[in-house]
């Protein structure tokens, strides 16, 4: 294993690109593109150096730093990795250059654009990476700030109201995060700390622990989001650019998840035990409320928004019924989503520089025109209603499979969600590129670009290869799966066992 800090390089990497692009004339439009690409590109090939040195045989954290920040308050830098963050980490450092080859139309303040889009980058990372509370949380909050100007200064019409309500929203429930992190700062014994695994088995009594998991779980379930902390989600993403939405649906949103598996279950593991039928409950009531409302949807970005409420609530659900199968499988599909929403997301942008509406009315036989994008449109879909051989496939069917071990009856709820999740985005592809070409604006339109398969082509094969062979993933993921199973596991109120998790 390389004593080479590839982890603290990738997270800081991005940052360093943005302060140099300051320095770039910003009236060189394509300077700035191949820069924010050529930065975003060397990160990934950096963070494969943190995959190649990842030893699967360990469960801790490794590949990380630790050294003194502020020594009088307890707070350090401490970064590392597991079998959850490592995925979340590439999966971060992969799109985000995907995410800069989408935003080629952007054509004002273009400087500013993708100075935020690295800082943005910069904060995903660091959260995923961070085990130091305090550095943590400074980490989750400037992850809010690129995010709110890119939706208020590059999103469409009703920008300004989507970026500050998502703003707002994400704000309000982090502060409650604050207070609980400040009460296990000064609980811990003896020298007060934010370390994070110095504050795990922190003795707490079960009404405590109730009430830190809340004002942890508050933020983490704005940021999934779970029903009814939701309403945020569908204008951000309405309204974000295509870089802003692929990275709010395909990263953003595994914040939340992330965040209770890392620190509201092994922090409060007892308060975790108690709140399982209540989380359970609200995943499966996001996975089918989510499926409902996108059925009904006329605007297809706005459709691809709600199906992730629904994709996030079969996350959640995985996470919390107490199996292997069902751990891993929520692990696994926090990746799949982001590689199938944050395609559908440069898809649906795609049609929008060609035709400049969102409105599936608008549409109609694009088959015929756009033959090509039509294809690679359907090969996504399919991802995302998990075709068996692809990528969503593996997730949702140890999802099920876990649940089915732990709560049998829930598995028909959830599976009604597979089947809504069929109707809602079958039946949009079908407005969108069969039938007859109605509106002469959609008879000449130009297929698939280079920039677009370059964008595209990465996803797909991932897309692919997971469907075909997860082996690689699973390996890395259950060591840590693992252990929150067994900080979840309670026999008086999880009747599942731990099992093995297994390939479909």
């Amino acid at each position: 294993m390389s004593d080479f800090p590839f982890l603290d390089i990738v997270v800081f990497l991005p940052l360093a690109g943005a302060l140099l692009m300051g320095f770039l004339p910003k009236g060189k439009v394509a300077l700035l593109r191949y820069a924010a690409l050529a930065v975003t590109a060397a990160t990934f090939l950096v963070s494969l150096g943190v995959f190649a040195n990842f030893d699967t045989s360990d469960s801790g954290f490794q590949l990380g730093s630790s050294a003194e920040w502020i020594p009088e308050w307890g707070v350090g830098y401490i970064t590392g990795v597991d079998g959850i963050s490592l995925w979340l980490v590439l999966l971060t450092s992969f799109l985000t250059p995907l995410a800069v080859l989408a935003s080629w139309s952007v054509t004002e303040r273009v400087k500013p654009f993708f100075i935020f889009l690295l800082a943005l980058e910069t904060g995903m990372l660091g959260v995923f990476s961070s085990l130091d509370m305090f550095l943590f949380y400074v980490f989750w909050e400037v992850t809010l700030v690129p995010m709110y100007l890119l939706i208020g200064m590059w999103g469409y019409a009703n920008r300004i109201y989507a970026a500050m309500k998502f703003f707002l929203f994400t704000l309000a429930g982090s502060l409650l995060m604050l207070v609980a992190i400040l009460y296990l700062y000064f609980a811990v014994g003896g020298e007060p700390t934010f370390n994070y695994q110095e504050l795990l088995g922190t003795p707490l009594t079960l009404d405590v622990q109730r009430l830190l998991f809340l004002g942890f779980f508050a933020s983490f379930a704005v940021k999934v989001p779970l029903v009814p902390l939701h309403t945020w989600l569908p204008d951000a993403h309405t309204e974000a650019p295509t870089a802003g939405s692929v990275l709010l649906a395909a990263v953003l949103l595994k914040m939340g998840t992330y965040g209770l598996l890392r620190f509201a279950i092994p922090l409060f593991p007892d308060a975790a035990r108690e709140m399982v039928p209540i989380v359970m409950t609200l995943a499966i009531i996001g996975i089918v409320y989510g499926a409902l409302v996108a059925i009904m949807q006329k605007d297809l970005k706005r459709l691809v928004a709600y199906s992730s409420i629904a994709h996030l609530g079969f996350v959640v659900l995985g996470m919390f019924v107490g199996t292997i199968q069902g751990m891993s499988g929520g692990i696994l599909q926090m990746v799949n989503h982001g590689l199938s929403t944050g395609a559908l997301f440069m898809l649906v942008g795609a049609l929008y520089d060609r035709r400049h509406t969102r409105l599936i009315a608008d549409y109609g036989g694009l088959a015929k025109t756009v033959p090509v994008l039509a294809g690679v449109f359907l090969f996504v879909t399919m991802s995302s209603i998990g075709l068996p051989g692809l990528n969503g496939f593996v997730g949702e069917f140890l999802i099920l499979l876990g649940t089915f071990f732990g709560y049998q009856w829930w598995v028909v709820p959830a599976t009604f969600g597979v089947v809504l999740a069929a109707i809602y985005l079958l039946w949009a592809y079908r407005r969108v590129f069969h039938g007859p070409v109605t509106n002469q604006a959609n008879a000449a339109l130009p297929d698939m670009e280079v920039r677009e398969w370059l964008m595209l082509a990465p996803v797909m094969a991932l897309i692919l290869l997971i469907g075909v062979y997860p082996k690689p993933f699973l390996d890395r993921i259950e060591p840590s799966a693992e252990k929150v199973v067994s900080q979840l596991q309670d026999s008086s109120m999880i009747p599942g066992q731990v099992e093995e998790a297994g390939g479909p």
